[in-house]
């Protein structure tokens, strides 16, 4: 008997965000979803101990200029970290791009965020092919002699580390069950945090400091700062009821009101409403 075959649903025939990722041929690593929520972490808990807000910049996605013989060559790092330069303080100045030979330093710290269309390039396995401008790894090993070159795997749940080390970078052994990395010069650490940022859980690349604690966000440091405050209203909630539960007994006892105000740091009217039934 003949059956009709109808079309199969599209959810089972067209291609998902797996097949289609974000990352064009020509302009490979284009911000997905992680690489907006990331950056933002990072730079929510760069707090360095060792330098003022004023200090320092962070650049997220940002042409990063380095070579004076090619002024148009450059590199986007997902997130980078300069200090000893001025961030803008009027929207008018806010950066373009970061040119190393305009601001005269070089970043402190590169991190990139491996996705599959930029792996190879990000951990030096490609080649630069003749004409063509340096691979990443070779610019910040080589030309801006970054000292620190970190690249995180989400997939994996992998962090590597990487500094100058001579010439070349050496990668930094990480305890694999809690891989982090301190930098001297911030006052700052580098580790990765299981938590839940922006709503999504996972395992995040995130600051930590001196006591090992990790840098509150914005939005947490605001409830540990409320918290707290209640905190404290209740302690002192809870103590005036225990001073004034004691209020009765000091009246049965002959002493006056303001005596008992006196005495335990209440006011009359506390005592008073404490002595009513």
């Amino acid at each position: 008997m003949y059956q009709i075959q109808y079309p199969r649903p599209p959810a089972e025939t067209l291609p998902t965000m797996y097949d289609l990722p974000s990352e064009d041929p020509e302009e490979s690593g284009l911000p997905d979803q992680f690489h907006e929520f990331q950056p933002s972490l990072l730079r929510e808990t760069c707090r360095p101990s060792t330098y003022l807000a004023s200090d320092f910049f962070v650049g997220v996605d940002l042409n990063l200029y380095y070579d004076l013989r090619h002024t148009k060559w450059y590199k986007r790092p997902d997130w980078f970290l300069v200090t000893g330069v001025q961030p803008a303080d009027q929207q008018q100045s806010l950066r373009l791009s970061y040119v190393t030979w305009q601001e005269g330093v070089n970043p402190l710290l590169v991190v990139e965020l491996l996705s599959p269309g930029t792996e190879d390039e990000d951990l030096g396995r490609t080649v630069r092919e003749i004409n063509k401008p340096p691979m990443k790894w070779e610019v910040y090993e080589h030309i801006l002699r970054v000292p620190f070159y970190v690249v995180y795997d989400r997939y994996q749940n992998h962090l590597r580390v990487f500094s100058i080390q001579g010439v070349r970078y050496q990668e930094v052994s990480l305890d694999p069950d809690n891989p982090r990395f301190w930098i001297e010069e911030l006052g700052l650490g580098l580790g990765l945090w299981q938590g839940q940022y922006q709503g999504v859980e996972g395992k995040w690349l995130r600051w930590y400091g001196a006591n090992g604690e990790w840098i509150p966000t914005d939005a947490e440091a605001k409830q540990l700062a409320q918290t707290e405050v209640e905190t404290e209203r209740s302690a002192r909630e809870a103590a005036e009821a225990k001073l004034t539960s004691a209020i009765p007994q000091l009246l049965s006892l002959g002493l006056t009101p303001d005596q008992i105000a006196a005495s335990l740091g209440l006011t009359i009217a506390q005592v008073l409403s404490a002595k009513r039934p």
